[in-house]
């Protein structure tokens, strides 16, 4: 308990909320007296921190009453990007975006109005339900850059993605492009703490990061060939007969189809491709097939490396298969959607989005797998197996380079308006320079967010939102985990802002969707979900005062009691039929990334160097947080790195300014040199934008010049054909010094 504060004092509460700056949502108490806030500590019988919070936790309070955060409702007065705001009611501000999206749908229909989301910030529920009420397709999250093309290949290929790791039993761990050092602290805790009972680490990855410092292994691949290393691994397992036969032969169907494939993706065809040497490669392999149970831990990278990505999830989702490492005590756990709460599918209201409008969303006729084609043949096998279907809120999503097409070309329809909730398009999305176009043009736009971001800067309306310790928060891995965590508001919101869940359900009862919004409150909404798992509560807050959790107790080999996987077959699917059937090869074809020295000889000659981008880099999570400068005073100017070799190549020193340039722009960070990121490769940080400087209309907050996503392509040939996931990685690139003529430029 804390020492901060005298628990004797009359009227103090203690609040079970949590922090809300990455997707742990870790357990705080909040002590509140009178409304206010005095203190709050991390909660110790929280599952996922124990007690801990990380930096970005540790800001909570100087987050809540920030003097740059928006407080009321804005209404812009001036041209776009001005910074004049005529300051309105939430009742105004919700009338009048009802009345021109009424106009606009009247006028174009409602696959003209689109809505870019956040990471874990919202209610993404309430958003989906308040579009499929309205009748658009065109919401889309930065999803296809982050789990969501890995959840739909591994349900094609076993009925749901083993996103869970039973890591307590496991003997071997195999990170592949995720950093939990940096990125998920508690997640880190746990890996160490059962290094030092035996397990093996693997780590893979183009830097020597911090979680690679305690591995057992560490594999540098090229950035953007993981795809030829994964192929290699599954020659090594089946042709060194470390395969589970057992387990292949009885409860799979394709392996020898898959033995014949794999047969000349051998180590030493992948070593010039990877830059891996064929016995670090097969040592690899051989660590994870022969330390059983093991475990993949899904990590971002994979969906981040363009045109090769999907056939490399497929692979990753073969090594599971033909190991046996799936369901079974310290392996890759298939839980299934939860028969015992409501779902956040079953809250989306799917139903109401007409087979019509559904053919409209952008995007589903090139990328099928995470829109409706995909996602509605998917859903229809998960609900006949575990009887409900995975959310389509990030499961289903119109293509954002293609809606942000949409918007400049009126191709293949015009979309005139934007819905912004949580995030920052213009330093989250691929070809930065293209986005900020698309939301200088968009007709009408309308920002919910804590900040005055640039993309915020370029909207009509801005509405203020309840952060953290203002709004109650489920857990639940984007609706897809049989458990959910509930935490509860601390306080009531500050000022007039409101949850997202007020701004979907005011809207959408402005524009006749009343019947369908029966909760007056988050918390109403909240019990709706959980007041059927028989704890005997009388509301939301009830259940987390005196239970917060829902655990079901793990079962193992599930697919023995119902008789085999979600799958058509019943098969784990190493050929995959849905894949086939969306006219997508059945099984991993070799893929080069995007750019390479190989089959671009020109280019290379012109952008020598391999580019990796995207990773989190504390105390920042994606773009957020710049704003404090507590946070900044950690890291407060971005850092590219390099090789010291390298560097030493284009006159580059510790500290220098340098540009950082690819066919489609450049940027500039501060040189960082070090051993631990391979030779020649080059690794930039992301979400990099400045507050503190003018945040009008062109500087933006210099939203271009430092900022990653410049680099990145979302060329439709650069894309991943499944799931239509950009270039983050795997990309050709320059670097040189900036020189002292240089102004600040790229705004």
């Amino acid at each position: 308990m804390s020492t901060k504060i005298d628990l004797e004092q009359e009227g103090v509460e203690v609040k079970k909320a949590c922090c809300y700056f990455c997707h742990q949502n870790c357990g705080c108490l909040v002590y509140v007296k009178d409304g206010k806030i005095l203190h709050f500590e991390g909660d110790t019988e929280y599952p996922t921190n124990s007690g801990g919070l990380c930096c970005r936790g540790n800001v909570n309070l100087i987050h809540l009453d920030h003097e740059a955060r928006v407080n009321f409702p804005l209404k812009r007065k001036g041209e776009r990007g001005s910074g004049e705001w005529e300051r309105i009611t939430w009742e105004q501000a919700i009338d009048e975006i009802g009345t021109k999206l009424a106009e606009i749908r009247q006028h174009y229909g409602a696959e003209a109005v689109a809505t870019a989301g956040g990471t874990s910030r919202t209610d993404d529920w309430a958003r989906r339900r308040f579009m499929n009420l309205f009748g658009s397709p065109n919401g889309f999250h930065n999803a296809h850059l982050c789990w969501i093309p890995t959840f739909m290949i591994e349900t094609a290929v076993y009925g749901w993605s083993p996103f869970e790791i039973d890591l307590g039993s496991s003997r071997c761990l195999v990170l592949w492009g995720q950093n939990p050092a940096i990125s998920t602290l508690p997640e880190m805790s746990g890996v160490s703490g059962l290094k030092a009972n035996g397990l093996k680490v693997i780590v893979i990855d183009p830097r020597f990061t911090e979680t690679a410092a305690k591995a057992d292994l560490w594999i540098p691949v090229r950035p953007g060939s993981d795809l030829a290393l994964a192929l290699a691994w599954i020659n090594v397992i089946i042709y060194e007969g470390l395969a589970d036969y057992d387990f292949v032969y009885e409860h799979c169907v394709g392996f020898d189809e898959l033995t014949a494939h794999v047969e000349e993706f051998t180590p030493e065809w992948a070593e010039p491709l990877t830059g891996v040497s064929a016995d670090l490669i097969r040592e690899g392999a051989r660590m994870y097939a022969m330390n059983k149970p093991g475990n993949i831990q899904w990590g971002t990278a994979l969906d981040q490396i363009g045109k090769p990505a999907g056939a490399t999830q497929h692979a990753r989702a073969i090594l599971r298969a033909i190991t046996g490492n799936l369901d079974c005590p310290g392996a890759d756990l298939l839980t299934g959607p939860s028969l015992e709460f409501v779902t956040d599918e079953e809250m989306e209201l799917n139903e109401f989005l007409t087979e019509e409008q559904r053919a409209k969303q952008l995007g589903s006729d090139k990328f099928k797998l995470v829109t409706w084609p995909g996602y509605g043949r998917i859903a229809e096998i998960a609900r006949k197996y575990w009887g409900k279907a995975p959310t389509a809120e990030w499961m289903c999503e119109a293509h954002p380079p293609t809606v942000f097409n949409a918007i400049l070309t009126g191709e293949p329809y015009p979309v005139k308006a934007l819905l912004v909730s949580a995030t920052n398009p213009v330093n989250s999305y691929g070809e930065s320079q293209k986005v900020l176009a698309a939301l200088k043009a968009v007709d009408f736009m309308v920002t919910c967010d804590y900040w005055l971001t640039p993309t915020a800067m370029l909207s009509d309306y801005v509405l203020p939102m309840a952060g953290s310790f203002e709004r109650p928060t489920i857990t639940s891995t984007y609706g897809c985990s049989d458990f959910l965590m509930c935490s509860q508001r601390a306080i009531q919101p500050m000022y007039e802002r409101h949850s997202d869940f007020e701004f979907w359900r005011d809207l959408g009862i402005r524009l006749g969707q009343k019947e369908h919004w029966p909760w007056e409150t988050l918390e109403d909404a909240y019990f709706y979900r959980i007041k059927d798992l028989g704890y005997g509560v009388e509301s939301y807050d009830e259940f987390v005062e005196f239970y917060r959790f829902h655990f079901p107790e793990r079962e193992y080999f599930k697919y023995k009691e119902k008789g085999g996987f979600g799958t058509p077959s019943g098969k784990v699917e190493i050929y995959s039929s849905v894949l086939e059937e969306l006219g997508y090869p059945p099984l991993p074809p070799y893929i080069a990334p995007v750019e390479n020295e190989v089959d671009y000889p020109e280019l290379a000659k012109e952008y020598p160097l391999i580019l990796t981008t995207g990773a989190g880099v504390m105390p920042f999570h994606h773009s957020e947080h710049f704003n404090i400068k507590e946070l900044r005073f950690i890291r407060h100017e971005p850092h590219m790195e390099i090789n010291p070799d390298t560097a030493a190549e284009y006159g580059i020193q510790e500290g220098d300014w340098v540009w950082v340039e690819t066919r489609r722009g450049r940027i500039k960070q501060k040189a960082s040199l070090t051993e631990g990121i391979r030779p020649g490769t080059v690794f930039t940080e992301r979400g990099w934008w400045y507050p503190e400087r003018d945040l009008r209309n062109p500087e933006l907050g210099g939203c271009l010049e430092s900022n990653t996503n410049v680099l990145t392509s979302t060329a439709d040939e650069d894309c991943d054909p499944l799931s239509g996931s950009w270039a983050n990685r795997g990309l050709l690139c320059k670097v040189y010094k900036v020189s002292s003529s240089d102004r600040r430029e790229d705004k």
